[in-house]
């Protein structure tokens, strides 16, 4: 029988191949070309390189300071649901689609009453 683990403690030992995989694939010329369009920049896969750097560096602590560096980073970013003010919101509506609307032509009677 395994003893069965935390699932709140990380692994026993770091596992690099996953960061190391997403940064080749960062760097591939599909997903070069997929940012390309989606965003008009190439992706500089800075965050994948930061990734596997840390992970690298992790691998180097021991235990007790990877668990505490790990809950402090947990701790200090933001939650993924980070709410908006109607302003905020607004604000950021328009600055990612004020080019689409602007372009767009007007409805037309029709499609104004559906």
């Amino acid at each position: 029988m395994e003893p069965e683990e935390n699932p709140n403690r990380p692994p026993s030992r770091l596992d690099c191949i996953k960061y190391l995989k997403a940064l080749s694939s960062c760097y591939s010329p599909f997903h070069q070309m997929q940012n390309y369009y989606r965003h008009g920049v190439f992706d500089n896969c800075s965050s994948k390189l930061r990734d596997l750097v840390d992970c690298l560096t992790l691998r180097t602590k021991s235990r007790a300071e990877v668990e505490e560096m790990l809950m402090a980073r947990e701790k200090a970013r933001p939650h993924f649901w980070t709410y908006r003010t109607v302003d905020e919101a607004s604000a950021n509506w328009w600055k990612m689609y004020k080019h689409r609307v602007m372009m767009s032509s007007p409805l037309s009677a029709e499609a104004k009453k559906r």
